[in-house]
Formats: C-alpha cells, sequence, structure tokens
C-alpha cells in the first residue's frame, strides 16, 4: 500500500460541499482507504482573473493503485462532480490533484509527481503541514521548510 497525497479544490457550485462529496467519493474507491483529510482553507484564485475564491483541503489515502489508475479514478470523480477542462486554471466545480504517491518521483504526459507546483501553492503546502508536520518530499524537502518560503495568498481556514 502507497501513501498518497490528494488536493481537493473547488471555487464553484457550493465549493465546501464539492469537497465533502468527492471525500464520499473516495471512501467508495475499491483499493482505497481514505486515511484522514486536512481542515478546509480559503485562497485566492490562481489563474484568470475574475474567480471566486477556492477552498482547498488536501487528503491522505493509503491505496495498491498503480498511480495511472489512481488518476483515471480521480478524473472520474471530477466528470462525475460536473468538471469542465475548457480553460487552463480556470474555474471549476472540483480539481483533485495527486500531490504525492509515495516517495515515487512521476514523470509521464498525464502525471507529475510530485504535483510540480506545489511548492509555490500554500494551499496545498499548509493542509499537508497541517496532516504531517514532518513530511518531506521525494526529493528531502521538508513540506515545513517549503511553506515557510510561500507567499501568503490570504489563505485562511474555514473549517475542521
Amino acid at each position: 500500500m502507497q501513501r498518497v497525497f490528494i488536493g481537493l479544490g473547488s471555487n464553484l457550485a457550493a465549493p465546501a460541499q464539492q469537497l465533502r462529496s468527492a471525500l464520499k467519493a473516495l471512501r467508495k474507491l475499491p483499493q482505497v482507504h481514505l486515511v484522514r483529510c486536512s481542515g478546509f482553507y480559503r485562497s485566492a484564485p490562481v489563474g484568470p482573473a475574475g474567480q471566486a475564491d477556492y477552498i482547498n483541503a488536501v487528503a491522505e489515502l493509503s491505496t495498491d493503485l498503480p498511480p495511472l489508475e489512481l488518476l483515471d479514478q480521480l478524473q472520474a470523480i471530477e466528470t462525475t462532480q460536473g468538471r469542465e477542462r475548457s480553460l487552463r486554471w480556470g474555474a471549476r466545480t472540483l480539481d483533485l490533484d495527486i500531490l504525492l504517491f509515495g516517495q515515487q518521483r512521476i514523470d509521464l504526459p498525464r502525471l507529475q509527481v510530485p504535483h510540480p507546483r506545489m511548492a509555490e501553492r500554500n494551499f496545498v503546502l499548509q493542509p499537508l503541514a497541517e496532516l504531517d508536520p514532518q513530511l518531506l518530499l521525494p526529493g528531502g524537502e521538508s513540506v515545513l521548510a517549503l511553506l515557510q518560503q510561500c507567499p501568503q495568498n490570504r489563505l485562511q481556514k474555514v473549517s475542521e
């Protein structure tokens, strides 16, 4: 079983409810165990102007699915919840990103792990640090050290 961290985000159609629905869907996935989830955080959008703030969280999973099979399952959840892939970094009902897959480094056309921009995103690093303050990335970088260097981006915890 691999220890996997998934980033969750939404800024459309009741974002906190979108994250709660995604967590329910994650619990139902075969060969996946939802270990725990961070609190929910509000953050400024990254991408095109005029978007609403996002609600973000990080979930810790345990799975024996291969990375691309897990990605397919996550994208199926996104689609079920109304995700449309029309504009990069645009508003969305749900975004599920594989942030870390054990200590693996993955560089495929469909999947890069560790997530290539996570070190720039406090809405990923803060929930990761909440779940495991001692967490190290595959290259040995500390999540807490990366968080200290990351821009604030109006991050605000909104729920447990």
